[in-house]
């Protein structure tokens, strides 16, 4: 190539670059969809089209919008939000949604910057109590996220997903405002079940050992002592010593299983069982529900209620 050809070459890669980071500019600035709330939004098929996160919450809101909504989630089973990246896809799914639904205390932690730049966007967990959430000492000042795991807790959701769909399609505020009554009803009565089950374990026998620390909500709503391998986030990699300590408290307390997470990777969960002796128990969902429409055990693992009722079966099971 001559110094013409190469000059001109160069020159336009730059000029494509420049382009390329102007339209990304350009999305998140302008992301959120319309500028002002329509009181009657729909998408093309005549529903409101609604962008969430984690599956949990576009299981909550299909719960609440029932046949008013189109759901369009960014993370599906087994991803972890924790690690999550929004790629341009993802990006144009926030810019035109008619609301946005995300679980926020910065479980979304690598997109929370864009998400705080969306329009209409609500967080699931802005209406509870902070006196009932847990401030990890290794979360350094922030909220354990993961709430759900408390059907108390996660029951505090509802209103915000009603409120955000009722403001974006005020023609069928009725229906969002009855079906969230009824969702509630769901959950108060899959709490009742969860206190019922646990009550098939001895509570000597509850220990419960995961990957990392999602269920530290779990374990106070329903008796559980959690040992997590890691911190509340999946960011960073337990250490060997993490890993010979985990073995020791096994040995020590005589632990009979050990759980692997859909979201992370199982392989020093597998380890520890080598080392300890303590089985497998099983599979548990922690920072994203399964497939919907999947089936173990009886349950829906892609429905909010199923994904629970799997969760305790299998710990208590495991445990006896």
């Amino acid at each position: 190539m001559n110094m013409t050809k190469y000059l001109i070459t160069l020159v336009s890669r730059r000029i494509a670059l420049a382009a390329g980071v102007s339209l990304l500019a350009l999305i998140v600035a302008g992301c959120g969809g319309k500028t002002e709330t329509d009181p009657n939004a729909e998408s093309a098929s005549g529903k409101l089209k609604v962008t969430t996160t984690v599956n949990m919450v576009s299981d909550l809101v299909r719960e609440i919008g029932g046949e008013h909504v189109e759901v369009s989630e960014l993370m599906g089973p087994g991803v972890d939000p924790h690690l999550f990246k929004a790629s341009f896809g993802d990006v144009d799914k926030l810019m035109n949604a008619d609301v946005v639904f995300y679980v926020g205390l910065l479980l979304e932690g690598k997109i929370q910057d864009t998400l705080d730049k969306v329009k209409s966007a609500y967080a699931v967990t802005s209406k509870i109590d902070t006196k009932r959430l847990d401030k990890p000492e290794e979360f350094e000042g922030h909220f354990d996220p993961h709430i759900w795991f408390d059907v108390t807790l996660w029951v505090d959701t509802v209103d915000v997903v009603v409120e955000g769909l009722s403001k974006a399609d005020s023609a069928h505020a009725a229906d969002y405002k009855k079906n969230g009554e009824a969702t509630k009803a769901k959950m108060n009565a899959l709490h009742e079940w969860s206190l019922a089950k646990v009550k098939e374990l001895p509570e000597a026998n509850r220990i419960l050992i995961t990957s990392h620390d999602a269920y530290n909500y779990f374990g106070r709503a329903y008796g559980f002592k959690v040992v997590g391998l890691q911190g509340i986030s999946t960011v960073s990699e337990a250490s060997l010593a993490d890993v010979a300590k985990m073995v020791d408290f096994i040995k020590e307390n005589k632990v009979k299983a050990v759980f692997v997470e859909s979201s992370v990777s199982p392989a020093t969960i597998k380890r520890i069982s080598e080392d300890s002796g303590a089985v497998i128990g099983g599979e548990l969902f922690s920072d994203a529900m399964g497939e919907r429409g999947k089936m173990e055990h009886g349950n829906d693992v892609g429905t909010y209620e199923g994904m629970i009722k799997h969760n305790l079966s299998t710990i208590v099971n495991a445990l006896k």
